[in-house]
């Protein structure tokens, strides 16, 4: 089925709109999945606030030259291309289509837009390996729980050990005879 020039703009004018509001932007090729898998992802990609929009190449090009995007290589858009956009945690994205692609190896990472920078499909997968920044700040306050910890524990210490001495110079004093 044909898709008219208006339906093309009204495509356009979406991508355009979701990579000026995306966060980071990570291009896959899906080319072989089926539609359950790819329903899987979209899915996936909703709870952790981004989107997977498929869209024809020159398309996706046009709307992210026009949304001040770096412009995307030729050789990124070979094959069936599909973009997951997204808007809060800028890892979230990469990280549910990496996470996605281990179990159906038909779905690989090409590149990516973070922090309006294009990224190779290398660079982009270290990005998708990185913790959320969820597990970041909960590491954050472990370390720097640490310290007060053992600085608690070491002052508990020198206060157990000065009641328990203070008591043994009591119980003393009271199994002493008196004058």
């Amino acid at each position: 089925m044909a898709v008219t020039k208006a339906q093309k703009t009204e495509i356009k004018n979406d991508l355009v709109e979701c990579f000026k509001k995306a966060k980071s932007a990570v291009f896959s090729q899906y080319q072989g999945t089926n539609v359950k898998n790819i329903r899987d992802l979209r899915k996936k990609l909703r709870g952790g606030n981004a989107e997977f929009k498929v869209a024809r190449k020159t398309l996706i090009a046009i709307a992210a030259k026009e949304a001040g995007c770096p412009e995307v290589p030729e050789a990124l858009l070979v094959g069936q291309v599909g973009v997951a956009f997204s808007y809060g945690d800028e890892v979230a994205g990469a990280k549910t289509v990496n996470d996605f692609a281990k179990t159906v190896e038909s779905i690989k990472i090409i590149g990516a837009f973070f922090e309006g920078k294009y990224l190779d499909a290398a660079s982009a997968k270290v990005i998708a390996s990185l913790p959320s920044r969820d597990q970041l700040l909960a590491q954050l306050v472990g370390v720097l729980k640490g310290p007060i910890s053992g600085f608690h524990g070491t002052l508990h210490g020198v206060l157990s050990g000065f009641v328990r001495t203070v008591d043994a110079l009591r119980a003393k004093k009271e199994g002493a005879p008196t004058a």
